[in-house]
Parts: C-alpha cells; sequence; structure tokens
C-alpha cells in the first residue's frame, strides 16, 4: 500500500542572523525558492506545504505555487518555539484539511537551497524500506574532525575527546565523523506525535555530498551558498 507523505518547510518570518532570511535573494531568487522547487519535482512527496507565520512568506511561497494552508499560531513561531512543536501542528492541521492521515512526515529546510528531489526521494526510500523512526541528512566531517577539537585548562592545550595522531592527514583521521546537516530530516507519525524529531535508536543516516552541503546562518554562509549554486547551475 501506497504510504502518504507529507513534506514541509518550516519558515518563520523572524530570524536573528539574517533579516528576512528565507526571503534572502540568491541569483535573484528567494531562498526558499531552491526549496519548493526540489520538494515540487519529489516522486514521493505526497503534499508539500510551507508552515509559515509570516503573510509575505506566505505569499512569495503562494507565488512559486507552494501551498500554504494555514498561517502558524505564534505559540510556535517563538524564538524558544521547537521545530518538533511546529512539526506536529503542520502534520495535526494538514490531516484535517487534507482529509487523510500521513504515514511519514519530511522536513525540508529552506536554510539549505542545494538539497536535491534525488536527495529528498532517496531519503524517503531508506524510511519506508527501514520502518525506522527517522532518517537524517549528515555530512561527513573533515577539518573539523572531533580528533581536532581541543580545550583549553589553565592556558594549556589538550584534546577534546578523540586523541589526535600527529600529523594526520584530515582524510586519515578515524572514525568517520558526520554532522547533521540541516538539510533534510524524515519521520514517522508516531515519532512526530511524540514531538521528537531527531534521534532515536531507530534512526538512520543518509550521507549528503559536501557539494550540496550549507546550512545558513549568516552572511559568509548566503555567500558560500551563492557561489555553489552558480557552480551547480541550479539556478
Amino acid at each position: 500500500m501506497k504510504k502518504n507523505i507529507l513534506g514541509v518547510t518550516l519558515a518563520r518570518g523572524g530570524s536573528k542572523g539574517i533579516k528576512n532570511k528565507n526571503l534572502a535573494n540568491i541569483h535573484g531568487k528567494p531562498l526558499i525558492y531552491y526549496t519548493i522547487k526540489e520538494a515540487k519535482k519529489s516522486k514521493k512527496i505526497t503534499n508539500y506545504i510551507i508552515s509559515t507565520d509570516s503573510i509575505k512568506i506566505k505569499k512569495v511561497a503562494q507565488k512559486y505555487n507552494a501551498q500554504v494552508p494555514f498561517i502558524r499560531p505564534k505559540k510556535f513561531s517563538k524564538d524558544n518555539s521547537s521545530s518538533a512543536s511546529a512539526l506536529k501542528h503542520a502534520l495535526i492541521e494538514s490531516e484535517k484539511i487534507y482529509n487523510k492521515k500521513f504515514d511519514y512526515v519530511i522536513e525540508l529546510m529552506a536554510t539549505n537551497p542545494l538539497k536535491s528531489s534525488k536527495d529528498i526521494d532517496n531519503i524517503i526510500k531508506i524510511i519506508l524500506k527501514n520502518k525506522a523512526d527517522s532518517v537524517i541528512a549528515v555530512n561527513q566531517l573533515f577539518d573539523n574532525h572531533p580528533a581536532r577539537i581541543k580545550k583549553i585548562v589553565n592556558g594549556k592545550l589538550y584534546d577534546f575527546g578523540i586523541k589526535e595522531k600527529l600529523e594526520s592527514r584530515r582524510q586519515d583521521l578515524k572514525p568517520n565523523a558526520y554532522i547533521r546537516s540541516g538539510s533534510i530530516y524524515a519521520m514517522s507519525r508516531k515519532f512526530i506525535i511524540q514531538n521528537k524529531r531527531y534521534f532515536s535508536g531507530k534512526s538512520l543516516a543518509y550521507i549528503l555530498p559536501l557539494e550540496r552541503t550549507i546550512n545558513i546562518d549568516n552572511e559568509d554562509d548566503l555567500l558560500m551558498a551563492k557561489n555553489k549554486i552558480k557552480k551547480s547551475k541550479n539556478l
């Protein structure tokens, strides 16, 4: 039986690092456009929505044919509101609006405009095949490998956790280490209803290549994203 998959992009109006970040101009298009474009190309998503508290973001999203079926309440849109609570709200409201029960939710972060519809569908395939609680997009660490992280105690430098071998090349650092890319999260309905978003004993990884990895928090990140998108010609 075909599963119902709800795609959600949480796009709050307030942002600290970059004002109106979700609408930041990247090659003549708002940042959120790049996620909408790939979500709509997905062959696995049943319904895709934008959850926002901003009328401005709603109008921009609708311009690019994204569905914005409700305005997110303020209690789910504060600086200290959790993404898990906003996702749960989006799921419950969407089930009322579309009159169906969704089996899985895939969260597509607007702050990574480099993800592809292939990445989206691959993650959905993994969660369906393995019946996992969640599948999380990650990228491998090289220069920032945990072995290179240090702490300072009374002015002296010590290994933070993993002992670093002298003169080790970044590709030789073991074990391989990964960080959440802040790009794509797929979760079961049960996991969302329990107000969870990340890890459990049944969470799996999907490795994003570095060329499709970015998490825009500041102006430097925005410039890097512009350069990567231009290089990929994904305009």
